[in-house]
């Protein structure tokens, strides 16, 4: 599915997305006045000046929590003319690959980012030209930023501030009128520092208002690493202590390179994972494993396997009909001061691709037979592997499963994602030794499944009784196929 960019005109406001919302920035116009309305006579007649309409195409977001894009190809080149609805470019997200449509009709005059680098959600990639006499001016507008960056880069940094705000070289308003550009971070900041953006200069692109030129223009100097005393270790007295926050500021100085490595960045979708980990360790969790008797679902699934139905979607089946017996295990906590019961039971399944590690959600597992859940898992897959799955298809999960079953693993730990209240890890079916109630020894298939959880909201009781439930489910497995 391909999503309309945003763009900013100098002439006209840009038509509302009915589907996503961009920010859009429109020089002011001339408001039509009524019939009756007088003005003052002035000497000289008032000629109306129709101005060139070149318009900006932002980054879009597409996605919540998308901070910044990758240009992955430009589908339509510079001079190219374009119609509106039409793909132009392919945007890399922390997730997904989305063709962005335009909604205007224009000429594609400048390309600002190119293909393979990055910029941030509302930063200008490309410039739009109404008409081909404003491909020139568009072009010509498109190489100031350059210069503009080269500028704010040899400039002077500026002199130490004293304790009290004050005014600074940054907050000089430009000659002549101008619609300000900002980006949303910064005008939080500038409301939260009393700071009027409006007479701050922006240095971004095409003059956009950064966070770093309101923290400038607040007197707040930006964070750079202070140099400790611990570097001289032989000047410190014997009776002296190194203090742990010394200890911690010089800890990643004192890690040598590996001879012979190669530093590789992260991809987009691997920058998503590592941030959503680490706000993970945010969150007080804990686990409880459970031992589940899998004769039952191993022959179901040899039944059903030929229709196109995977082990996966069972066990997603499963946990979404013990979900709905339990639905505090459904539950989730963003803010730390309330949870949410959500109505609708949503299973995340981790998918591994190339490059990264990504969750298609099954909506309304509880609702659907295990045939047309298999139908739509297999749409999802597909999707995820081409990069090509939505922000609902990924993002509205309420529940999480993890199945390393099929590698032989017997069992493991997953971690919890962001903004959900439990994660289920499930391991391989393996023939075990169990004792009877009579006493006597049988053979039968045993898989350990273990589930990490919120302990804000789950307690080890709910897991527990969400885990008995599971259990009896999936050793009476023909109410699966209901």
């Amino acid at each position: 599915m391909a999503l309309p960019f945003a763009t900013s005109s100098s002439a006209t406001a840009a038509p509302g997305n009915p589907l996503l919302s961009f920010s859009s920035s429109i020089s002011p116009s001339i408001p039509a006045l009524p019939s009756r309305c007088l003005l003052p006579r002035r000497s000289h007649s008032r000629t109306a000046t129709v101005r060139a309409k070149i318009r900006e195409i932002f980054m879009p977001a597409l996605s919540s929590t998308m901070t910044e894009g990758k240009i992955v190809s430009w589908i339509k080149s510079e001079g190219d003319r374009l119609s509106k609805g039409e793909s132009v470019v392919v945007v890399e997200s922390d997730k997904a690959d989305m063709d962005v449509e335009t909604f205007y009709d224009g000429i594609l005059a400048a390309i600002v980012v190119p293909e393979g680098e990055v910029a941030p959600v509302g930063a200008p990639i490309g410039l739009l030209a109404e008409t081909e006499d404003e491909v020139a001016l568009a072009k010509a507008k498109a190489q100031s930023p350059a210069q503009s960056r080269t500028a704010a880069v040899s400039a002077s940094p500026p002199s130490p501030v004293a304790a009290a705000p004050v005014a600074s070289p940054l907050t000089v308003p430009a000659e002549g009128s101008r619609k300000l550009v900002a980006t949303p971070y910064a005008k939080k900041l500038a409301k939260q520092h009393k700071v009027d953006i409006g007479s701050v200069t922006g240095t971004g692109p095409f003059g956009r208002v950064t966070p770093q030129d309101v923290e400038l223009a607040a007197g707040i100097q930006p964070k750079k690493p202070s140099p400790t005393p611990v570097a001289a270790p032989p000047s410190v007295s014997k009776g002296a202590a190194v203090t742990p926050v010394a200890e911690k500021a010089a800890a990643p100085a004192a890690l040598p390179p590996i001879p012979g490595s190669t530093v590789v960045p992260f991809t987009t979708m691997q920058a998503a994972v590592s941030k959503n980990m680490l706000e993970s360790l945010s969150v007080p969790t804990f686990r409880v494993g459970y031992p589940v008797i899998a004769n039952a679902l191993d022959a179901l699934y040899e039944k059903v396997k030929s229709k196109g139905v995977t082990m996966t979607v069972l066990l997603a089946k499963a946990a979404a009909m013990a979900l709905a017996q339990h639905p505090v295990v459904n539950a989730s906590c963003k803010d730390g001061k309330s949870f949410s019961y959500n109505s609708n039971i949503n299973i995340a399944v981790a998918v591994a691709i190339d490059g990264g590690l990504i969750t298609p959600v099954l909506q309304d597992a509880d609702k659907l037979d295990i045939y047309l859940l298999s139908q739509k898992w297999k749409e999802l897959v597909s999707k995820a592997r081409s990069k090509q799955l939505q922000p609902k298809e990924y993002n509205s999960g309420t529940f999480t499963l993890s199945n390393l079953g099929m590698f032989g693993v017997d069992r493991f730990d997953a971690i919890l994602p962001p903004g959900q209240g439990a994660i289920m890890a499930v391991g391989a079916s393996k023939p075990t030794v169990v004792a009877g109630a009579d006493g006597f020894f049988t053979v039968k298939n045993k898989m350990l499944v273990n589930v990490t959880a919120d302990h804000r909201i789950i307690y080890g009781a709910d897991l527990a009784a969400f885990l008995q439930t599971f259990s009896k489910i999936i050793e009476n497995s023909d109410n699966l196929t209901l």
